[in-house]
């Protein structure tokens, strides 16, 4: 992550958070924070004709998903896997993404390098592999492969309550922000049903137990509803994709304070692109299951009051697609929502009161647009409209 700077924007319109919209006036970051007051010393930039909003949070990133290939990612070199993953982070921040949640892959390395100043790269959050079953979403093999696979570097494969616990204390010893577990089948495993919930309520209680007491929480993979169903009434705190859901599980969605994190981009490039760069006929299958439903889920979350947040999932060389989740979430759901979910939403998912708003104390998060995103709101997801990214007060890109 950028070193800490002081930065002062003057004459901007700066956002001051759903249903207030935009005001004019200074913004100054000391050290890296939002301040009351600017640092006399502080470099000073013209905001005049920019917008300005809180740096943008992806809650759904894979810095170690190097190919749209399971065992490639799985068990690939990881030195190979980790300089690509600096890579991948580095674009990401290039894009306006000032912080990102890495749920299933990332380790204590990776964020020590950031922690470091190694490379550019968002505040990092990390879930390490996430935990899978037998024949789940997280286990690579096809049903004709006759070969051992326990663990890997986006997932491991863990079975029964005892080694769940083990398993989840290890991910804490090395410094995980909260568990992944999948519980419904995925368009990128071979032998899972999409519908079918996985992993039993006793391994799931087991799993939140152990989160909980950590003070942490667990993401769940899951499609439909019944998946969905199942990780709530067991204690998972954040569905990640929830294509599949109808209103009655937004509202128990709703009811048990659970949030949705929908990954638009993926199945949109996976649909696009996924053949020509080698995706399997079973996953490009199962992507159309799911591909139409993705905005209609949003929609339904929504209207039953359910947080829903941002996250992009995407594999290989499909990270260049991430902008393009915002364009497909802003459709379902408008650009002041959207705003919301980039913002404040995933930020209280995340658990940090500095991220996700401009107030004073905040992380000096931002981006400067060049036009009023409630009105334009392709501002949110055109590389150009980007006048500027700022990190801890730190410009990191700006205009050419």
């Amino acid at each position: 992550m950028s070193q800490t700077a002081s930065l002062t924007i003057s004459g901007a319109h700066v956002w001051a958070g759903e249903g207030r919209g935009f005001s004019a006036r200074d913004i100054a970051i000391v050290d890296g924070v939002v301040a009351a007051h600017a640092d006399p010393a502080a470099e000073v930039v013209d905001g005049s004709g920019s917008w300005i909003v809180p740096g943008f949070v992806d809650a759904h990133f894979h810095a170690y998903a190097t190919s749209m290939d399971g065992f490639e990612n799985e068990r690939g070199p990881l030195s190979f896997s980790a300089i690509n993953g600096t890579l991948r982070l580095e674009k990401a921040l290039q894009r306006g993404f000032t912080t990102v949640r890495d749920v299933a892959g990332g380790d204590i390395g990776l964020a020590r390098a950031i922690d470091a100043n190694l490379f550019a790269s968002p505040r990092y959050h990390f879930t390490g592999p996430a935990l899978s079953q037998t024949g789940g979403h997280g286990d690579p093999r096809s049903e004709h492969v006759d070969v051992c696979f326990s663990h890997g570097h986006m997932c491991e494969v863990v079975d029964g309550a005892e080694n769940l616990r083990v398993a989840v204390r290890e991910r804490f010893r090395t410094g995980a922000h909260a568990i992944k577990v999948m519980t419904s089948g995925g368009v990128f495993s071979l032998t899972d049903p999409i519908r079918i919930p996985q992993y039993s309520p006793e391994e799931l209680r087991v799993i939140v137990d152990e989160a909980t007491r950590r003070g942490s929480y667990v993401a769940a993979h899951a499609y439909s509803s019944e998946a969905v169903q199942h990780s709530i009434e067991n204690g998972v705190r954040s569905i990640e994709h929830g294509n599949l859901i109808d209103s009655e599980t937004a509202r128990l969605m709703a009811e048990r304070d659970a949030f949705l994190v929908p990954t638009l981009a993926a199945y949109d490039a996976m649909d696009r692109r996924g053949a020509e760069i080698g995706l399997n006929a079973i996953s490009l299958a199962k992507n159309s299951e799911v591909l139409s439903k993705g905005q209609e889920a949003i929609q339904l979350a929504l209207a039953a009051g359910v947080r829903v947040g941002f996250g992009s999932d995407l594999m290989g060389d499909l990270e260049d697609d991430q902008l393009c989740g915002i364009r497909l979430q802003t459709e379902a759901a408008g650009p002041s929502a959207m705003l919301r979910s980039l913002t404040q939403e995933n930020a209280a998912l995340i658990g940090d009161d500095k991220l996700g708003h401009l107030g004073v104390g905040a992380y000096g998060d931002l981006l400067m647009l060049t036009a009023n995103p409630l009105e334009d709101p392709s501002a949110l997801w055109e590389q150009d409209a980007r006048r500027a990214v700022v990190q801890a007060g730190r410009i990191v890109r700006a205009e050419r």
